[in-house]
């Protein structure tokens, strides 16, 4: 009767300590790169995320079809409006944003790949913990596949592939996280954008990376 108690013990604390699927932090300020297989797209971006107002900012240069460029972009989901903005010539161009806004989040439904140290577990403060979670998310007229890494503790966004049909994997690896928002001025239009006048879309934007959210 006691090794029937003691194996139903195990049991449950094995299943507690299995990785479950999570949420990452709603207000969150890093880096991140993104690439893609087809080498059609390569970008660095700075960026300010707040799921709870659906609002993301991104600051961001690279090469897309082999021409280079540079792009500030506020996304203001709940209002389905994206800001082009320029500093340097105190412009701002805006569009309609038709996207639903996708929390950064490990699906319910996704299966847990595997998890990993990065770094060394050799000695404390060495490493990180990370989980692997892999799956398929449902598209308007497709199924994607996905490849998500994230810290154990927190739910903080490391790697993310996304598979599309056009550019093959897309890789988006997130670096300098920092829990919160270091200037939430950055997810308000500048005043110069006050008086911007809404303008239709001419094709596919360089920054597509920004459907990942």
């Amino acid at each position: 009767m006691r090794a029937l108690v003691l194996l139903a013990c195990l049991s449950v604390v094995c299943l507690a300590q299995r990785p479950q699927p999570c949420s990452s932090p709603w207000l969150m300020t890093g880096s991140l790169s993104v690439s893609t297989q087809n080498e059609k797209l390569a970008a660095f971006a700075k960026y300010t995320y707040d799921a709870l107002g659906q609002r993301i900012r991104l600051r961001e240069f690279g090469s897309y079809d082999n021409r280079t460029f540079h792009l500030d972009v506020l996304l203001l989901y709940k209002q389905g409006v994206m800001y082009k903005i320029s500093y340097r010539n105190h412009t701002c161009c805006k569009k309609s944003l038709n996207r639903e806004f996708h929390p950064l989040a490990i699906p319910k439904n996704a299966s847990l790949l595997g998890q990993a140290v990065l770094g060394s577990s050799s000695g404390p403060g060495q490493g990180v913990l990370v989980n692997t979670w892999t799956g398929q998310l449902q598209m308007k007229n497709r199924t994607a596949q996905y490849m998500s890494t994230v810290t154990e503790f927190g739910c903080v966004p490391v790697t993310t592939l996304f598979h599309t049909a056009k550019n093959g994997w897309m890789v988006t690896s997130f670096f300098n996280n920092v829990i919160g928002l270091a200037d939430p001025q950055q997810l308000i239009p500048p005043s110069f954008c006050k008086d911007a006048k809404h303008e239709k879309e001419e094709g596919q934007d360089a920054a597509t990376f920004y459907s990942l959210f």
